[in-house]
């Protein structure tokens, strides 16, 4: 058993800090091949995740602690929905269905959220991403 506390959360926040991507993942599944994929990603201010899509994948969202803004895109690169993840207002997550454009931005120092995706990794094609300027 795994318990996610302060301090896992505090020690993935400071290897994200470290990181040159300013964001850390710490992964609960064993092996890139297995079908489930449950992990923390923690991010720094100035993290954004690119507008991508799981072609066959949906995938589920938990803020643990910080501030995210999360962003749905058509396939014109234009922005059709935006949240803000934030666990102090009471906006926890979001479940993403698959083949949905999105990307993340971190809004808040430390912020760190939970994912749960099926497996295994398979690391983006071309169309998997989409070719937009962002913010």
């Amino acid at each position: 058993m795994k318990i996610i506390d302060e301090q896992l959360l505090d020690a993935v926040t400071s290897e994200a800090r470290q990181s040159p991507r300013l964001r850390m993942n710490y992964n609960f599944h064993k092996s890139l091949d297995e079908k489930c994929h449950r992990f923390l990603n923690a991010m720094e201010v100035g993290t954004v995740v690119p507008v991508h899509h799981h072609a066959t994948k949906d995938e589920t969202f938990i803020v643990l602690r910080g501030k995210v803004r999360l962003n749905i895109y058509n396939d014109q690169g234009e922005v059709t929905e935006s949240v803000v993840l934030c666990h102090s207002a009471g906006c926890y997550g979001v479940d993403i269905p698959r083949n949905t454009w999105h990307a993340v931005e971190c809004l808040e120092t430390g912020s760190v959220i939970f994912e749960v995706k099926e497996g295994p990794f398979v690391p983006h094609e071309k169309d998997g991403i989409l070719n937009i300027q962002q913010p």
